[in-house]
């Protein structure tokens, strides 16, 4: 859930990129760092093991300047897609203000289909495609 301060006119907004791992969701915060101007952010916590997956979160808090009046700052994180995290992702998506959900950011490892439900757009070449890997899985 967003805080509001509005003595010392602060917003501050928790995003979580959620997803499976190895499925992109460090790469992305790792990309937004690179792009961000070190004005607009601060230090980027990562625990990460040898093999570069997720061991408890990444963490990137990110200025967007003034909106309205109020100094706003979004906090970036991602959590470990392993089932034994499944309370830490609990906890971390309690009262969160938005969800990224990066399936699969490898193009070799996955098809992949922009869509949008409420316009039909994709979502039968995406129900196409994946039906077609579920049964090749069975034959």
């Amino acid at each position: 859930m967003s805080l509001i301060n509005y003595a010392s006119r602060d917003i501050n907004c928790n995003l979580v990129y959620y997803g499976p791992g190895p499925g992109g969701t460090t790469t992305n915060l790792e990309y937004i760092y690179e792009k961000v101007s070190p004005s607009s952010k601060g230090k980027t916590i990562s625990l990460a093991t040898e093999t570069e997956r997720t061991l408890f979160f990444d963490f990137l808090p990110v200025d967007l300047g003034t909106i309205r009046g109020f100094k706003t700052r979004f906090h970036l994180y991602t959590v470990p897609g392993q089932g034994y995290y499944n309370a830490l992702r609990k906890l971390i998506l309690k009262g969160v203000d938005g969800v990224v959900f990066v399936a699969d950011s490898q193009i070799e490892r996955a098809p992949y289909f922009e869509a949008v439900a409420v316009k039909g757009d994709g979502v039968f070449d995406t129900l196409r495609s994946i039906s077609k890997l579920v049964l090749k899985m069975l034959g």
